[in-house]
């Protein structure tokens, strides 16, 4: 459904070094580095048909988080649910909510983490048990 998502952040090359720690997890490789017509950069990372990326604010307004926002990456497993969450706080994120683990809900039980990019941008990685 989705071709990509665009974040924004104030500081591109410390998003570069989470994002490159965080998403080689997922399989991603180096992003594409682009520099648009303004002059800003952009980051593009493609893995399995779908692109995530990051871009300086072309508004020159500060990059801000929305409420109630949140990314999640597909992982294939708890233990990659839990190898995400742990690279993305060693390379600078922050864990929010549970630890890494199973959840149980109306929808099921899914294996969860939740954690704050550097900009405060709110990441899940999720694997959908069973």
């Amino acid at each position: 459904m989705l071709n990509h998502v665009m974040i924004g952040s104030n500081d591109i090359e410390r998003s570069k070094t989470f994002y490159s720690a965080v998403l080689g997890v997922l399989g991603a490789s180096e992003p594409f580095v682009n520099v648009n017509d303004t002059g800003h950069t952009r980051l593009f990372y493609s893995h399995d048909g779908s692109t995530f990326s990051i871009s300086e604010p072309i508004n020159g307004e500060k990059a801000n988080c929305a409420n109630g926002f949140t990314i999640g990456f597909k992982c294939s497993s708890l233990e990659q649910v839990t190898e995400l969450h742990d690279v993305a706080v060693a390379n600078g994120g922050t864990s929010i909510e549970d630890p890494p683990g199973p959840r149980s809900g109306s929808m099921g039980t899914m294996n969860l983490c939740y954690f704050l990019d550097p900009d405060g941008h709110k990441m899940c990685g999720i694997h959908m048990a069973g």
